[in-house]
């Protein structure tokens, strides 16, 4: 198929590399082309925007980090639905408002192309190697035409329903992850605070009913002081905000998320909204010093 990707950060450099390694003829854009370069040496090429990305293409799919960038992408001028050939498959897999993917649901519709919002779960490492989770929403149709671009790079892949449901879902992993980075936060404040060896004692809990894929996988990055970003805390933010919103209009009462986004604006506050989720731990372990 010919596929138009928009942003190869994180995340989407690997995601996009995935397609092209499945044969796919991938035209990419970004805002900053050097981002996209491994990809262009790999055989992709380069468009000057979405809409030239998208231009006569089967299918075109974003991956950038705002609600406002996904509209831009498009709905703006040089948006895909701004392309006089748009393609009749558009998926957004950024973690966005799931009323914005209702609107460009809407929006493509009248084009008369098929619209999916599929944000995606499992960092840098899940599209490193190809196991994200995928949660869909849209039309059965569109879903069943995307699912083999989907399983290049994912592993789990669910349509939840229609337009938005996708978005609703992923802010439901976010809500667990949130709570989940806390606790694991937390035990290894507790651990140090005691007198313990925290890698000691992650070594104990990981494996029990304590473990979670933040302890496997996060928890280790703090003990080495890595707080490379696999998922960025300005964006991990931005979907507990969205996140927040939702729940207050469903009227839920959710004081675990409340405080997870709080810790995590003081997170940003403290100048780390460029590092990962595991960032968290900096602020801990401050508090810890400061006794």
């Amino acid at each position: 198929m010919r596929i138009a990707f928009v942003g190869t950060g994180v995340m989407g450099s690997s995601m996009a590399g995935h397609l092209l390694a499945a044969g796919h003829a991938v035209a990419v854009h970004t805002r900053t082309r050097a981002k996209a370069e491994r990809l262009l040496a790999a055989g992709a090429t380069w468009a000057d925007s979405p809409a030239a990305a998208a231009e006569g293409a089967d299918a075109a799919l974003s991956m950038v980090g705002y609600p406002a960038d996904v509209d831009q992408v498009w709905r703006g001028p040089a948006g895909f639905l701004a392309a006089a050939r748009p393609p009749s498959l558009l998926v957004d897999l950024t973690t966005s408002d799931p009323a914005l993917a209702r609107e460009l649901a809407a929006a493509a519709a009248a084009r008369g192309c098929d619209a999916l919002d599929a944000p995606v779960s499992g960092g840098d490492r899940g599209a490193r190697e190809a196991t994200l989770s995928i949660m869909v929403g849209g039309p059965e149709a569109g879903f069943a035409r995307a699912l083999p671009l989907l399983g290049a790079m994912g592993k789990t892949i669910v349509r939840q329903g229609g337009p938005g449901a996708g978005q609703l879902c992923k802010l439901a992993n976010q809500v667990a992850i949130a709570s989940g980075m806390v606790a694991v936060c937390e035990a290894l404040a507790f651990a140090r605070a005691t007198g313990l060896d925290p890698a000691t004692v992650l070594e104990s809990i990981s494996g029990g009913a304590a473990g979670s894929w933040g302890l496997s996988n996060l928890a280790p990055r703090v003990l080495r002081g890595d707080f490379a970003p696999g998922f960025y805390v300005r964006h991990f933010t931005k979907d507990l905000g969205l996140a927040l919103a939702a729940a207050r209009a469903a009227k839920a009462d959710l004081p675990g998320l409340d405080l997870a986004a709080r810790l995590y604006r003081e997170v940003e506050a403290a100048g780390d909204a460029d590092l990962g989720t595991q960032a968290l731990a900096r602020l801990y372990f401050a508090r810890l010093e400061g006794r």
